[in-house]
């Protein structure tokens, strides 16, 4: 539902950038993932690589402000509960966050008040497997690859396994991520609270 700015006196209830058409693009556009594409060249490659590496590296360091200015404006971080994406409209997504709740999940994650990860998990995420694409918009390209997290806290190691779906924008000459979806091989399945960003 779009918000106008009249109604919109409570910005923290609303999201600027989902509305249906955003819904609608989304869902219009999950079967990408599932379809190869022509490949980029090979400097392209690089950059983009570089970039899944370094998100992977600021995640696992504990580096959230560095981590969240990865990301476009106007960006998406899903997990969604049905495998390879689903319906977000009809569906629950174990997160579906824009740039706003990022930010407010960042902030959650560093006040001390965090409960449910204090102490703080320590991470170590692998990444394989990299298919970088381009698509029809010329600074766009679309990422696909598999990972890894090895979990620890409080004595208990955990293991999560499936791949990302990224889509990179190109902006002022840099890349950024404006869509990261995590597909757990698990999704359907049972969850504990899943409280540090995968």
């Amino acid at each position: 539902m779009s918000v106008s700015k009249e109604e919109n006196t409570k910005s923290s209830q609303y999201s600027y950038d989902v509305d249906e058409i955003f819904y609608s693009e989304l869902i219009k556009r999950l079967p990408e993932w599932e379809n190869g594409g022509k490949p980029v060249n090979q400097a392209i490659e690089l950059e983009c690589k570089a970039l899944l590496f370094l998100e992977a590296r600021l995640l696992d360091d504990g580096k959230f402000d560095d981590w969240l200015g990865l990301f476009t404006n106007k960006c998406l971080y899903w997990i969604p509960s049905t495998p390879g994406g689903g319906d977000p409209r009809k569906e629950v997504s174990i997160a579906f966050d824009d740039h706003r709740r990022l930010e407010d999940k960042v902030f959650w994650l560093q006040c001390g008040f965090a409960y449910a990860q204090t102490p703080r998990s320590r991470t170590s995420r692998i990444i394989s497997n990299i298919e970088i694409f381009s698509c029809a918009k010329e600074e766009e390209v679309k990422i696909r690859s598999n990972f890894l997290i090895h979990e620890f806290r409080q004595g208990r190691t955990q293991t999560f396994a499936g791949w990302y779906g990224h889509r990179f924008h190109q902006q002022h000459g840099k890349w950024k991520i404006a869509l990261k979806q995590v597909n757990l091989i698990d999704a359907d399945q049972g969850h504990e609270n899943l409280s540090f960003l995968l």
